[in-house]
């Protein structure tokens, strides 16, 4: 990478990193969900960057893609375990990280996924493979005493794009891709009291285009227009003007021209926390850029 796509990819990452820390802060019992989401979506916004996806709020079972919908009645209960997961982007350099806030009494669980994140960003260097690094997540968190979510990983980041390869696994396996200087990508290791495997929920409140394509209804073609500036990145139905864009959506998603995001969620009953950075590999070791 050059000097000045590092540059962009450690100063987003600064931005989330205390962004985040400040959202994480506002996590209180009886705080309402949707007024912590917007609260912390202007304050990227206010430091002169953009949203790489909608802020992901997601409590106890559910593990991963929920965020606040418009109107949202939610407030934050006593017990909750929250995940708040975060991401910036400076001219499409994205920082990817979240963090978990217990309102409860779930300190070991919080910790286990902090400690696999931990555990996994002390073997980083070339060379060594995802499987690696899926085996030190996996080992702190069931040294807990509780399970990493098998079917949830980490991924590689590349400009306005939150998914590449390769895939960061929560549990070990033998060989895997081999990380080599340059790459970025985010590590989010998932602990549970659960299965260990989410699966999806109705709810889906996040979309990304995928596709270019020719549409015919004029509420598609509008909601089109008022995604493209996020060039692929994701984006939530309450940005929308259209106060009921579920029709046009769900036409989008059936041609194939958006994909949804359901909410991904354990069993009902169960708690998950999540921990995650960004990164990219150096010659001996990596730079964490939302420390």
């Amino acid at each position: 990478m050059k000097d000045e796509e590092i540059d962009l990819y450690i100063e987003a990452g600064k931005i989330a990193a205390r962004i985040l820390a400040q959202g994480a802060r506002e996590i209180r019992v009886g705080v309402p969900l949707l007024s912590l989401v917007e609260k912390v979506e202007g304050m990227v916004i206010d430091a002169g960057a953009g949203l790489a996806f909608p802020l992901n709020v997601s409590r106890n079972e559910d593990a991963a893609h929920d965020t606040a919908s418009r109107g949202d009645q939610r407030v934050f209960e006593p017990g909750d375990v929250v995940k708040i997961d975060l991401g910036v982007h400076l001219d499409g350099y994205i920082a990817d990280c979240a963090t978990t806030v217990d309102l409860g009494d779930h300190e070991g669980l919080v910790a286990a996924s902090r400690e696999g994140l931990e555990r996994a960003l002390e073997s980083v260097r070339p060379g060594v493979t995802t499987g690696a690094l899926g085996k030190a997540i996996q080992k702190a968190i069931e040294s807990r005493g509780f399970r990493p979510v098998v079917n949830l990983t980490g991924h590689g980041l590349a400009p306005y794009m939150i998914h590449t390869p390769p895939n960061i696994p929560n549990v070990g396996f033998p060989g895997g891709a081999i990380l080599k200087e340059g790459l970025v990508f985010a590590i989010e290791p998932f602990a549970t009291t659960g299965s260990g495997q989410v699966s999806e929920k109705p709810r889906a409140e996040i979309f990304q285009q995928v596709a270019v394509r020719p549409v015919r209804p004029p509420a598609a073609r509008r909601i089109l227009d008022e995604v493209r500036e996020r060039r692929g990145m994701p984006f939530s139905r309450r940005w929308l003007s259209d106060p009921r864009p579920d029709i046009p959506l769900a036409s989008l998603a059936r041609d194939g021209v958006l994909r949804r995001y359901p909410v991904l969620a354990d069993v009902a009953g169960s708690l998950v926390s999540q921990a995650e950075h960004t990164l990219i590999v150096t010659g001996d070791g990596c730079i964490v850029t939302t420390r």
